[in-house]
């Protein structure tokens, strides 16, 4: 029986062995995440979690677009299923491939690797037990792979519902985090990480309320909020009893007891980590796209809360911002339904050291969606020079209609090399549910539409029977 307190009980486990496969010939600096060639550009990975794959629907698929001076290179683009020759399982109804995707240099061969979550994978009889598999990188891109230990496999199900690949114990080596449900919310492989061996252990922590086990861990983000070279971990769930969101900074980087050091955080769905005011501590920005109705936490029209970072984690000192479309200086009107923080990201847009925010509000406009950008500087986040997109939007590719859902995921990350931040956005109802990714090149005014593309599941490879959903999960 799990006792109801404020701090999370700790599960130990075994050191439970990963096999990998064989050794690549190159040795090199570790790669950047998502730089699966190793040739300095960020790639792109879109996951259609709804994707039919040889006639099993909602199987999965993930399409890999390749970076480039020109940005995102569609003519290269690599689809990723379970029936791709070397990807362990095969396609099978209700699989959910693609569901999250995280990504790190995790054998330190210069070229980073691919974590593709499978949360609807049935193993061993075990109905949705989950599944993650890591698929290497190489010169010739993604390219090989296994699957990763579930080293809590009687205790959860819904392994690889939401992914993390970083330091996360400050050892110099990379570690894998994986969201589940049940009793073990969160479970972790510790690395180092070889193609031929690893020596890991495995620990997870079991949340007792108010976390909701039903739920488990929905959502991770990662980077360095209290600075000094530590990677933190920002985790999301749900209330036990509710469906209401509840979040959390880990500050210290110890994997096996990082439960007593969990800081509260404002609710939310989504977070995003980034250094707006360049202080060397990184932010959080909070997603909670809901109504107060549904949850206390959320906002009219949805809202997003920005914490500032120190290095204690929360900077005390400074008062969170909180973001709507009330806001003076944000575009638009807070309206029920807009869904304003269904998605957030930072990224250097301008190139000007400063990390800038991405937010998604996929119902605006009885869902059609929209995104706003907001700049970064060294008092922090600017509420003047505020952008906004659509589909009517001058330069942006199609037409906004209700439904099309843009601003489900955005993405701010350089593609194309110039140290400036390419604006990603999909739209997962696009064409009755197909989905679609659109690109926007970063400049030292701001994100520009011109040159801007747009690609759907023809272009990526993915089918479009049974409404896929591209877009549903981006880097």
């Amino acid at each position: 029986m799990r006792t109801r307190t404020a701090v999370a009980a700790l599960l130990a486990a075994a050191l439970t062995p990963l096999t990998l496969s064989a050794p690549a010939a190159h040795a090199a600096t570790p790669a950047a995440p998502y730089d699966f060639n190793g040739d300095g550009y960020t790639d792109l990975a879109i996951g259609a979690p709804g994707a039919t794959v040889a006639g099993r629907s909602k199987a999965g698929a993930v399409s890999v677009v390749h970076g480039s001076a020109g940005g995102v290179k569609t003519s290269t683009r690599r689809l990723i299923t379970q029936n791709t020759a070397g990807i362990p399982g095969t396609a099978e109804t209700g699989d959910a491939f693609g569901s999250a995707v995280a990504s790190a240099d995790l054998n330190s061969d210069g070229y980073a690797d691919l974590l593709i979550g499978t949360p609807g994978e049935d193993v061993d009889g075990d109905t949705n037990d989950g599944l993650v598999i890591v698929v290497w990188g190489s010169a010739s891109g993604l390219s090989g792979a296994r699957t990763v230990t579930n080293p809590f496999k009687r205790e959860v199900d819904h392994y690889g519902q939401a992914l993390a690949a970083a330091d996360l114990d400050a050892d110099g080596d990379l570690d894998i985090a994986a969201g589940t449900t049940g009793s073990v919310a969160l479970a972790f492989v510790d690395g180092p990480f070889t193609r031929t061996s690893s020596s890991t252990g495995a620990s997870g922590a079991g949340f007792p309320d108010p976390y909701a086990s039903s739920y488990g861990i929905t959502s991770l983000s990662v980077g360095p909020v209290t600075g000094a070279g530590n990677t933190n971990l920002v985790v999301h769930g749900r209330k036990s009893g509710t469906d209401d969101a509840i979040t959390h900074l880990v500050p210290e980087p110890y994997i096996g007891n990082y439960t007593d050091w969990m800081q509260s955080l404002p609710a939310g769905y989504v977070s995003a980590i980034g250094d707006i005011d360049n202080d060397g501590y990184a932010d959080i920005a909070i997603g909670n796209h809901r109504e107060t109705s549904a949850d206390p936490a959320g906002a009219k029209g949805g809202k997003v809360t920005v914490v500032y970072g120190g290095p204690g984690g929360k900077d005390t000192s400074r008062a969170p911002l909180a973001l709507t479309q009330d806001t003076p200086g944000v575009p638009g009107a807070s309206e029920s339904g807009d869904g304003f923080g269904s998605h957030v990201s930072f990224g250097d847009v301008n190139g000007d050291g400063y990390a800038d925010l991405a937010i998604g509000a996929s119902g605006e406009n009885s869902g059609a969606g929209m995104v706003t950008v907001l700049y970064g500087s060294v008092s922090g986040l600017r509420t003047t020079g505020v952008q906004s997109y659509t589909q009517n939007t001058s330069g942006v590719p199609g037409v906004s209609e209700s439904g099309d859902r843009f601003g489900t995921r955005v993405l701010l990350t350089d593609h194309s090399g110039d140290h400036r931040a390419e604006l990603t956005v999909s739209g997962t109802g696009e064409n009755g549910g197909d989905g679609s990714v659109w690109s926007l090149r970063g400049t030292t005014s701001g994100v520009t539409t011109t040159g801007a593309v747009s690609f759907g599941p023809g272009t990526l490879g993915v089918s479009t029977a049974g409404s896929p959903t591209v877009g549903a999960v981006l880097n």
